[in-house]
């Protein structure tokens, strides 16, 4: 039996990179949302158009999210 190692870096170079660029879009996610004055109220909350800016980038954030999420168990589960 013989491993292809550049193979196997290859998998693991994606795999870390893809979960690194997830970790940062959900933390961005979060922080979008807390902007919006979701949660706790906060007396830094902006008003107007931030407010919509950074619930329209929390949702595509969130979204990122879950189509990664979505085609990961689409490659897993056959059929």
């Amino acid at each position: 039996m013989d491993i292809d190692w550049g193979a196997l870096a290859g998998v693991f170079g994606v795999s870390l990179g893809v979960t690194v660029v997830v970790v940062v879009m959900f933390s961005l996610g979060l922080a979008a949302w807390a902007r919006t004055g979701h949660g706790a109220p906060a007396p830094d909350v902006p008003r107007g158009r931030h407010r919509k800016a950074a619930m329209v980038t929390a949702v595509l954030c969130f979204a990122a999210c879950l189509a990664v999420a979505a085609y990961g168990i689409d490659l897993i589960v056959p059929g």
